[in-house]
C-alpha cells in the first residue's frame, strides 16, 4: 500500500501536507490542457488561451467536482458531511466527482470565451478528447487512496483493500471478506483504460477528418462516448447512491444523458434532426484574428527605423567617393596635355 501522504511539515501553527490526490490530479490537468492547446492551434486558434482558460476552469471544476460529490454522498444516505461540514471543504482527503468539475468548468468556460470573443465549439471539440486523457492520468491517485473499487472479483488483476477503514460497510465483515486474500474490481483502472482509448480515439477522428468534420462533432462524440463508459462503469460500483430500488445510479442516469445528449448534437450537426434552436448553429469555426502584442509592435518599428538609417548612411557614402575622385583625376589629366 502506497503512503497518499509524499510529505508533511510544520509551519507555526499550520501543518503543509502534500498529498498524491492533489499532485496527480493537477497532473492531468497541466496534460489535459497541454493536449487541448494543440487541438487549439492546429484549428488556428491561439493555443495561449487555454492557459488563461485554465485560471477560470481549474478552480470552478475542483468546486464543482466537490460538491457534486458531497451532494451525491448524502443522496446515497451518508450523514458524514452533515454531521462534520467543515469536512467539506477538506479536498485534499479525496472526493471529487467528475460530473460535478465538467458542469461547472464548463460554465466556467463558457464565460471565459464570451469576454474574450472566442468561438465556444472550437474550444469544446479541441478540451474534449484532452479531458478524458487528462482524467485518466489523475485515477491512480484513487487506488493510492484505496477508494473506488468494485465488488469482490476472482480475476487476476483484482486488487486488495486492506485499509479497513476504506472498506465499505457491506465489505468490513473480514470473516467472509478478508484483509489479506479478498480482491475487488479495480474500478478506477477500467476507466482509466476507456478513457485513454476513448480519448485517442477522438484525436485520430479530428485528425484523420479535419478537412470536412463540423464545429460541435468531436465535443458530441465525447459526450456519447464518455456517457456509455461511465454507464458501463456504474455496473460495477457498490458505492454509488442508487435510485429508489432500482440498479440505475443517479451518476448512471447523468451519463445515459449525456449519451443521448450527444447523439442529438451528432445528428443536427449532420442534418438528420432540425430543431428550431440549432437553426443558426456555424458551420465553420470562428477564428479570433490574431491581435499584435504593442511591445512587438515598438519592437519591429524600431528594427524598420534602424533599417532605413543604415539604408540612408549607405546612398549617402556611395555616391561621395566617385564624385570627389573624378575631378581630381581630371584636373590631373588637363595639366599633363599643357
Amino acid at each position: 500500500m502506497i503512503d497518499p501522504v509524499i510529505f508533511s511539515f510544520k509551519l507555526f501553527v499550520w501543518t503543509i501536507t502534500l498529498r498524491w490526490y492533489g499532485v496527480l490530479v493537477m497532473f492531468g490537468a497541466l496534460v489535459g490542457a497541454w493536449i487541448a492547446g494543440k487541438e487549439i492551434r492546429r484549428r488556428g486558434e491561439n493555443d495561449e488561451a487555454i492557459w488563461d482558460a485554465m485560471v477560470w476552469v481549474l478552480p470552478a471544476g475542483i468546486i464543482g467536482a466537490r460538491l457534486w460529490y458531497v451532494v451525491n454522498s448524502i443522496l446515497g444516505g451518508s450523514s458524514y458531511y452533515t454531521d462534520n461540514p467543515a469536512k467539506i471543504i477538506n479536498i485534499p482527503e479525496g472526493g471529487l466527482h467528475f460530473f460535478g468539475g465538467l458542469l461547472f468548468g464548463a460554465i466556467a468556460l463558457f464565460f471565459f470565451l464570451r469576454k474574450n470573443g472566442m468561438d465556444f465549439w472550437l474550444f469544446l471539440d479541441s478540451i474534449a478528447p484532452a479531458a478524458l486523457i487528462g482524467q485518466a492520468l489523475a485515477r491512480p491517485a484513487n487506488f493510492i487512496n484505496q477508494e473506488l473499487y468494485g465488488q469482490p472479483t476472482k480475476l487476476p488483476w483484482g486488487i486488495l483493500i486492506n485499509n479497513f477503514g476504506s472498506r465499505l460497510p457491506e465489505y468490513q465483515d473480514l470473516t467472509r471478506f478478508p484483509l489479506e486474500s479478498t480482491r475487488f474490481h479495480p474500478t478506477f483502472a477500467y476507466e482509466m483504460v476507456l478513457n485513454i482509448l476513448l480519448g485517442l480515439l477522438l484525436l485520430w477522428v479530428a485528425l484523420r477528418y479535419s478537412e470536412s468534420i463540423k464545429p460541435g462533432t468531436i465535443f458530441g462524440g465525447w459526450l456519447v462516448a464518455a456517457g456509455l463508459a461511465r454507464t458501463f462503469i456504474e455496473f460495477f460500483r457498490p458505492d454509488q447512491p442508487r435510485i429508489g430500488e432500482s440498479f440505475v445510479t443517479y451518476s448512471m442516469l447523468v451519463a445515459l444523458l449525456m449519451a443521448v445528449a450527444g447523439v442529438l448534437l451528432l445528428l443536427v450537426r449532420y442534418g438528420k434532426l432540425r430543431l428550431a434552436f440549432a437553426a443558426g448553429w456555424e458551420e465553420e469555426y470562428q477564428i479570433k484574428p490574431v491581435e499584435e502584442k504593442p511591445r512587438v509592435r515598438r519592437r519591429i518599428i524600431a528594427e524598420e527605423t534602424v533599417e532605413k538609417d543604415d539604408e540612408e548612411e549607405a546612398v549617402e557614402e556611395v555616391p561621395v567617393k566617385p564624385v570627389r575622385r573624378k575631378p581630381a583625376a581630371r584636373k590631373t589629366t588637363a595639366k599633363s596635355k599643357k
